[in-house]
């Protein structure tokens, strides 16, 4: 299973950036995708995730109202719509996937088992 993220950059403070991430490779179960970051120095956080089947969302609260995670099942696709970026925003994104049991209320990185190689997001004051 490969998963490519694409979409990151540079952008002011208030702008908006939209994330992409395509999943191929071998046809399993996948039971989430999701969103996740890592500051410099800091451990890999959730950002967002939403279960595969019925489209269910989890949002961490430092992104609630400004970030929007959707899916496009028939392109295997996972996009981040993310508005009004912050400074504290600036982190390396990763796209994962996961055939695991699907926390929706909670979930954590070590749930997802297929990573891409994550796309920097820089916001500038």
């Amino acid at each position: 299973v490969q998963v490519v993220e694409s979409g990151g950059g540079s952008v002011q403070a208030g702008e908006s950036l939209r994330l992409s991430c395509t999943r191929s490779g071998l046809d399993r179960h996948f039971t989430a995708m999701g969103w996740f970051r890592q500051a410099p120095g800091k451990e890999r956080e959730v950002v967002a995730t939403i279960a595969w089947s019925d489209g269910q969302t989890y949002y961490e609260d430092f992104v609630k109202g400004r970030f929007t995670i959707s899916k496009d099942n028939t392109k295997n696709s996972l996009y981040l719509q993310m508005n009004d970026l912050k400074v504290e925003d600036t982190a390396k994104y990763y796209c994962a996937a996961s055939t695991r049991f699907y926390r929706p209320y909670g979930p954590r990185p070590s749930d997802f088992e297929y990573w891409g190689q994550g796309t920097q997001v820089t916001v500038a004051s």
